[in-house]
Protein backbone atom coordinates (compact mmCIF):
# COMPACT_ATOMS: atom_id res chain seq x y z
CA UNK A 1 0.00 0.00 0.00
CA UNK A 2 1.54 3.47 -0.72
CA UNK A 3 2.59 5.72 1.85
CA UNK A 4 0.44 9.27 0.66
CA UNK A 5 2.03 10.92 4.11
CA UNK A 6 5.78 10.45 2.93
CA UNK A 7 7.39 12.94 0.82
CA UNK A 8 5.02 15.77 1.68
CA UNK A 9 6.24 19.32 1.93
CA UNK A 10 6.61 21.61 4.75
CA UNK A 11 6.86 24.99 5.20
CA UNK A 12 10.93 24.91 5.73
CA UNK A 13 11.01 23.49 2.03
CA UNK A 14 8.76 26.58 0.22
CA UNK A 15 11.07 29.01 1.94
CA UNK A 16 13.94 27.32 0.50
CA UNK A 17 12.56 27.57 -2.62
CA UNK A 18 11.29 31.01 -2.41
CA UNK A 19 14.80 31.91 -0.78
CA UNK A 20 13.07 33.59 2.17
CA UNK A 21 12.95 32.52 6.01
CA UNK A 22 10.03 30.32 7.21
CA UNK A 23 8.34 33.17 9.19
CA UNK A 24 7.91 35.07 5.67
CA UNK A 25 5.79 32.12 4.26
CA UNK A 26 3.80 32.08 7.38
CA UNK A 27 3.62 35.91 7.66
CA UNK A 28 2.24 35.68 3.93
CA UNK A 29 -0.52 32.81 4.73
CA UNK A 30 -1.66 34.71 8.02
CA UNK A 31 -1.26 38.12 7.10
CA UNK A 32 0.00 38.65 3.68
CA UNK A 33 -0.71 42.94 4.07
CA UNK A 34 2.82 42.68 5.78
CA UNK A 35 4.58 40.82 2.97
CA UNK A 36 5.63 43.04 0.06
CA UNK A 37 3.76 41.84 -3.38
CA UNK A 38 6.93 40.71 -5.06
CA UNK A 39 7.61 38.45 -2.02
CA UNK A 40 4.23 37.05 -1.93
CA UNK A 41 4.54 36.12 -5.83
CA UNK A 42 7.44 34.37 -5.16
CA UNK A 43 6.37 32.28 -2.28
CA UNK A 44 2.82 31.40 -4.53
CA UNK A 45 5.44 30.72 -7.30
CA UNK A 46 7.16 28.05 -4.96
CA UNK A 47 4.07 26.92 -3.33
CA UNK A 48 2.83 26.11 -6.64
CA UNK A 49 5.67 24.10 -7.73
CA UNK A 50 6.16 22.24 -4.88
CA UNK A 51 2.50 21.71 -3.91
CA UNK A 52 2.64 22.90 -0.55
CA UNK A 53 -0.60 22.68 1.89
CA UNK A 54 -0.41 24.29 4.97
CA UNK A 55 -1.79 22.28 7.71
CA UNK A 56 -4.76 24.32 9.38
CA UNK A 57 -5.46 21.15 11.53
CA UNK A 58 -2.34 21.77 13.23
CA UNK A 59 -2.73 25.30 13.33
CA UNK A 60 -6.20 24.78 15.19
CA UNK A 61 -4.87 22.64 17.79
CA UNK A 62 -2.22 25.34 18.61
CA UNK A 63 -5.15 27.84 19.28
CA UNK A 64 -5.24 29.62 15.67
CA UNK A 65 -7.83 30.27 13.53
CA UNK A 66 -8.56 27.70 10.91
CA UNK A 67 -9.85 30.17 8.45
CA UNK A 68 -13.32 28.42 7.97
CA UNK A 69 -16.52 30.29 8.19
CA UNK A 70 -19.60 27.19 8.03
CA UNK A 71 -22.74 28.25 6.48
CA UNK A 72 -25.95 26.15 7.09
CA UNK A 73 -28.69 27.17 4.47
CA UNK A 74 -32.29 25.60 4.47
CA UNK A 75 -31.49 24.25 0.69
CA UNK A 76 -29.32 24.19 -2.48
CA UNK A 77 -31.38 23.01 -4.56
CA UNK A 78 -33.13 26.05 -6.25
CA UNK A 79 -32.07 29.66 -6.51
CA UNK A 80 -33.50 30.78 -3.95
CA UNK A 81 -29.75 31.32 -1.72
CA UNK A 82 -28.21 30.61 -4.64
CA UNK A 83 -26.77 34.10 -5.20
CA UNK A 84 -26.32 34.99 -1.25
CA UNK A 85 -23.97 32.04 -0.99
CA UNK A 86 -21.57 33.02 -3.76
CA UNK A 87 -21.54 36.69 -2.67
CA UNK A 88 -21.31 36.01 1.06
CA UNK A 89 -18.33 32.96 -0.25
CA UNK A 90 -16.56 35.86 -1.97
CA UNK A 91 -16.73 38.19 0.49
CA UNK A 92 -15.11 35.84 3.53
CA UNK A 93 -12.81 35.04 0.73
CA UNK A 94 -11.23 38.72 0.73
CA UNK A 95 -11.06 38.53 4.30
CA UNK A 96 -8.58 35.11 3.77
CA UNK A 97 -11.75 32.71 5.13
CA UNK A 98 -12.96 29.88 3.02
CA UNK A 99 -16.65 28.63 3.07
CA UNK A 100 -17.93 25.17 4.17
CA UNK A 101 -21.14 24.81 3.28
CA UNK A 102 -24.27 22.41 4.30
CA UNK A 103 -27.70 22.28 3.96
CA UNK A 104 -30.70 21.20 6.44
CA UNK A 105 -34.06 20.49 4.46
CA UNK A 106 -35.99 22.88 6.58
CA UNK A 107 -35.15 20.66 9.57
CA UNK A 108 -34.33 22.61 12.44
CA UNK A 109 -32.90 18.95 14.15
CA UNK A 110 -30.80 18.61 10.89
CA UNK A 111 -29.74 22.40 11.39
CA UNK A 112 -28.55 21.81 15.22
CA UNK A 113 -26.43 18.64 13.59
CA UNK A 114 -24.80 20.39 11.10
CA UNK A 115 -23.51 23.16 13.10
CA UNK A 116 -22.45 20.48 15.99
CA UNK A 117 -20.50 18.80 12.56
CA UNK A 118 -19.08 22.45 11.74
CA UNK A 119 -17.77 22.82 15.45
CA UNK A 120 -16.05 19.54 15.47
CA UNK A 121 -14.00 20.80 12.41
CA UNK A 122 -12.87 23.58 14.42
CA UNK A 123 -15.04 26.56 12.18
CA UNK A 124 -13.98 30.24 13.00
CA UNK A 125 -17.79 31.15 13.00
CA UNK A 126 -20.98 29.78 11.81
CA UNK A 127 -23.73 31.91 9.50
CA UNK A 128 -26.99 30.48 9.73
CA UNK A 129 -30.12 31.23 7.77
CA UNK A 130 -33.17 33.19 9.26
CA UNK A 131 -33.91 34.38 13.28
CA UNK A 132 -36.03 30.77 13.94
CA UNK A 133 -33.37 27.99 15.09
CA UNK A 134 -33.79 25.01 17.62
CA UNK A 135 -32.94 25.73 20.82
CA UNK A 136 -30.54 23.06 21.00
CA UNK A 137 -28.61 25.02 18.24
CA UNK A 138 -29.00 28.45 19.91
CA UNK A 139 -27.84 26.37 23.45
CA UNK A 140 -24.91 24.74 21.26
CA UNK A 141 -23.64 28.19 19.85
CA UNK A 142 -23.86 29.72 23.73
CA UNK A 143 -22.08 27.09 25.20
CA UNK A 144 -18.91 26.66 22.54
CA UNK A 145 -19.18 30.54 22.52
CA UNK A 146 -18.63 30.65 18.71
CA UNK A 147 -18.69 33.98 17.29
CA UNK A 148 -22.27 33.09 15.07
CA UNK A 149 -24.63 35.02 12.49
CA UNK A 150 -28.17 35.50 11.42
CA UNK A 151 -28.37 35.82 7.44
CA UNK A 152 -31.13 36.84 5.16
CA UNK A 153 -33.46 38.19 7.68
CA UNK A 154 -33.07 41.08 10.11
CA UNK A 155 -34.89 41.95 13.32
CA UNK A 156 -34.28 45.07 15.64
CA UNK A 157 -34.20 42.33 18.62
CA UNK A 158 -32.16 38.98 17.04
CA UNK A 159 -30.51 37.46 18.94
CA UNK A 160 -27.48 37.10 17.11
CA UNK A 161 -25.46 39.93 14.86
CA UNK A 162 -27.73 40.03 11.28
CA UNK A 163 -27.47 41.05 8.12
CA UNK A 164 -30.87 40.77 5.82
CA UNK A 165 -34.35 41.66 5.18
CA UNK A 166 -37.46 42.52 6.76
CA UNK A 167 -39.42 39.75 5.71
CA UNK A 168 -42.59 41.24 7.12
CA UNK A 169 -42.27 44.16 5.24
CA UNK A 170 -41.63 42.23 2.18
CA UNK A 171 -45.03 40.15 2.63
CA UNK A 172 -47.00 43.54 3.02
CA UNK A 173 -45.52 45.10 0.15
CA UNK A 174 -46.34 42.49 -2.24
CA UNK A 175 -50.05 42.52 -0.31
CA UNK A 176 -50.11 46.35 -1.29
CA UNK A 177 -49.09 46.30 -4.49
CA UNK A 178 -52.35 44.06 -5.34
CA UNK A 179 -54.61 45.84 -3.16
CA UNK A 180 -53.51 49.44 -4.81
CA UNK A 181 -54.51 47.27 -7.87
CA UNK A 182 -58.02 47.00 -6.78
CA UNK A 183 -57.59 43.49 -6.07
CA UNK A 184 -60.03 42.48 -3.58
CA UNK A 185 -60.14 38.63 -4.21
CA UNK A 186 -56.68 37.33 -3.84
CA UNK A 187 -55.24 33.66 -3.56
CA UNK A 188 -52.43 32.67 -1.46
CA UNK A 189 -49.61 29.81 -2.40
CA UNK A 190 -46.84 29.82 0.15
CA UNK A 191 -44.51 27.52 1.56
CA UNK A 192 -44.77 25.32 4.50
CA UNK A 193 -44.34 28.01 7.31
CA UNK A 194 -43.38 25.28 10.25
CA UNK A 195 -39.46 25.81 10.54
CA UNK A 196 -39.55 28.19 8.12
CA UNK A 197 -39.62 32.30 9.91
CA UNK A 198 -38.67 33.89 6.23
CA UNK A 199 -42.41 32.24 5.25
CA UNK A 200 -44.07 32.98 8.40
CA UNK A 201 -43.44 36.65 8.58
CA UNK A 202 -44.53 36.95 5.02
CA UNK A 203 -47.69 35.35 5.02
CA UNK A 204 -48.60 36.97 8.42
CA UNK A 205 -47.70 40.41 7.36
CA UNK A 206 -49.90 39.60 4.13
CA UNK A 207 -53.22 38.58 6.34
CA UNK A 208 -52.42 41.86 7.94
CA UNK A 209 -52.45 44.15 5.44
CA UNK A 210 -56.04 41.85 4.11
CA UNK A 211 -57.35 42.24 7.57
CA UNK A 212 -56.97 46.02 7.68
CA UNK A 213 -59.05 46.30 5.06
CA UNK A 214 -61.49 44.11 5.70
CA UNK A 215 -60.62 41.14 3.59
CA UNK A 216 -59.95 37.37 4.13
CA UNK A 217 -59.20 34.58 2.30
CA UNK A 218 -61.67 31.71 1.72
CA UNK A 219 -59.74 28.28 2.14
CA UNK A 220 -60.04 27.14 -1.20
CA UNK A 221 -57.68 30.09 -2.52
CA UNK A 222 -55.27 28.90 0.19
CA UNK A 223 -52.51 26.34 -1.43
CA UNK A 224 -49.47 25.28 0.46
CA UNK A 225 -46.59 24.18 -2.07
CA UNK A 226 -42.56 23.55 -1.72
CA UNK A 227 -39.46 24.98 -3.19
CA UNK A 228 -40.36 23.39 -6.50
CA UNK A 229 -41.69 25.08 -9.55
CA UNK A 230 -43.10 21.58 -10.51
CA UNK A 231 -44.90 21.15 -7.37
CA UNK A 232 -45.88 25.01 -6.95
CA UNK A 233 -47.41 24.29 -10.32
CA UNK A 234 -50.05 22.02 -9.38
CA UNK A 235 -51.43 23.69 -6.31
CA UNK A 236 -51.65 26.57 -8.55
CA UNK A 237 -53.45 24.31 -10.75
CA UNK A 238 -55.85 22.66 -8.22
CA UNK A 239 -56.19 26.28 -6.90
CA UNK A 240 -57.19 27.91 -10.34
CA UNK A 241 -59.80 24.89 -11.13
CA UNK A 242 -61.97 25.70 -8.19
CA UNK A 243 -65.56 26.51 -8.93
CA UNK A 244 -64.48 30.32 -8.26
CA UNK A 245 -61.08 32.01 -9.35
CA UNK A 246 -59.03 34.27 -7.37
CA UNK A 247 -58.59 37.68 -9.87
CA UNK A 248 -54.61 37.33 -8.11
CA UNK A 249 -52.20 35.11 -6.92
CA UNK A 250 -49.69 36.19 -4.29
CA UNK A 251 -47.34 33.73 -4.00
CA UNK A 252 -44.53 33.50 -0.93
CA UNK A 253 -41.85 33.28 -3.57
CA UNK A 254 -40.05 33.26 -6.84
CA UNK A 255 -40.02 29.87 -7.53
CA UNK A 256 -43.47 29.53 -6.29
CA UNK A 257 -44.52 32.60 -8.68
CA UNK A 258 -43.29 30.68 -11.65
CA UNK A 259 -44.99 27.59 -10.76
CA UNK A 260 -48.22 29.59 -10.58
CA UNK A 261 -47.35 31.60 -13.77
CA UNK A 262 -46.92 27.92 -15.62
CA UNK A 263 -50.22 26.50 -14.30
CA UNK A 264 -52.03 29.25 -15.37
CA UNK A 265 -50.24 29.13 -19.14
CA UNK A 266 -51.06 25.72 -19.34
CA UNK A 267 -54.73 26.25 -18.48
CA UNK A 268 -54.91 28.53 -21.22
CA UNK A 269 -55.42 31.71 -18.48
CA UNK A 270 -53.33 34.90 -19.81
CA UNK A 271 -51.20 36.81 -17.52
CA UNK A 272 -51.56 39.62 -16.07
CA UNK A 273 -55.38 39.74 -18.77
CA UNK A 274 -57.14 36.77 -16.96
CA UNK A 275 -54.82 36.80 -13.61
CA UNK A 276 -51.90 38.49 -11.94
CA UNK A 277 -49.19 36.58 -10.04
CA UNK A 278 -46.85 38.46 -7.80
CA UNK A 279 -43.24 36.63 -6.20
CA UNK A 280 -41.46 37.73 -3.31
CA UNK A 281 -37.18 37.61 -3.61
CA UNK A 282 -36.46 38.56 -7.55
CA UNK A 283 -34.34 35.85 -7.85
CA UNK A 284 -32.07 35.07 -11.28
CA UNK A 285 -34.46 33.89 -13.96
CA UNK A 286 -37.52 36.15 -12.55
CA UNK A 287 -36.85 38.78 -15.43
CA UNK A 288 -36.52 36.16 -18.41
CA UNK A 289 -39.78 34.27 -17.79
CA UNK A 290 -42.73 35.26 -20.15
CA UNK A 291 -43.85 37.88 -19.15
CA UNK A 292 -41.37 38.90 -16.67
CA UNK A 293 -42.45 38.37 -13.07
CA UNK A 294 -43.64 41.11 -10.95
CA UNK A 295 -42.24 40.59 -7.68
CA UNK A 296 -40.57 42.45 -4.11
CA UNK A 297 -36.58 42.28 -4.55
CA UNK A 298 -34.38 41.29 -1.74
CA UNK A 299 -30.63 42.37 -2.45
CA UNK A 300 -29.15 38.84 -1.94
CA UNK A 301 -26.06 39.73 -3.61
CA UNK A 302 -25.78 42.80 -0.87
CA UNK A 303 -26.96 40.93 2.27
CA UNK A 304 -23.69 38.44 1.34
CA UNK A 305 -21.21 40.94 1.00
CA UNK A 306 -22.37 42.99 4.17
CA UNK A 307 -22.65 39.83 5.83
CA UNK A 308 -19.39 38.30 4.64
CA UNK A 309 -17.76 41.77 5.60
CA UNK A 310 -19.37 42.33 8.98
CA UNK A 311 -18.62 39.24 9.99
CA UNK A 312 -15.34 38.51 9.23
CA UNK A 313 -14.42 41.62 10.94
CA UNK A 314 -16.83 40.71 13.91
CA UNK A 315 -14.58 37.23 14.25
CA UNK A 316 -11.06 38.86 13.93
CA UNK A 317 -11.70 41.75 16.39
CA UNK A 318 -10.50 41.72 19.89
CA UNK A 319 -13.62 43.46 21.44
CA UNK A 320 -16.17 42.81 18.62
CA UNK A 321 -19.55 44.68 18.45
CA UNK A 322 -22.90 42.83 18.12
CA UNK A 323 -24.87 44.47 14.61
CA UNK A 324 -27.55 44.42 13.34
CA UNK A 325 -28.05 45.42 9.72
CA UNK A 326 -31.57 45.77 7.44
CA UNK A 327 -30.61 45.54 3.78
CA UNK A 328 -33.65 47.61 2.12
CA UNK A 329 -36.33 46.15 -0.44
CA UNK A 330 -37.32 47.12 -3.59
CA UNK A 331 -40.75 46.55 -5.70
CA UNK A 332 -39.95 45.16 -9.46
CA UNK A 333 -43.05 45.74 -11.23
CA UNK A 334 -43.34 43.36 -14.71
CA UNK A 335 -45.56 42.12 -16.74
CA UNK A 336 -47.48 39.70 -14.65
CA UNK A 337 -50.07 41.95 -12.53
CA UNK A 338 -52.94 44.61 -13.70
CA UNK A 339 -55.19 46.76 -12.43
CA UNK A 340 -58.66 44.49 -11.48
CA UNK A 341 -60.99 46.69 -13.33
CA UNK A 342 -59.23 45.10 -16.75
CA UNK A 343 -60.65 41.50 -15.48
Amino acid sequence: MANFQKGKVDIVAVAKAAKVSPSTVSRTFNHPNLVSPATRKKINRAVQRLGYIRNRAAQTMHGKRSGTIGLVVPTINHAIFAEVIQAFSDSIDKAGFSLLLASHGYDLDREYAMVRKFLEHRVDGVALVGLEHSDATARLIEQQKIPALAIWNYSEDSLLPCVGADNRMAGRLAAEHLLALDHRDIGLIFPKTTGNDRAQNRLSAVRDAFTEIGISVPSEHESEAPYSVSQAKQAAISLLTERSRPTALLCGNDVIAQGALFAAQSLGLKVPDDLSIIGIGDFKGSADVEPGLTTIRIPAETIGNLAGEKFTDYIVSDDPEPFRICCELEQIVRGTTAPASDY
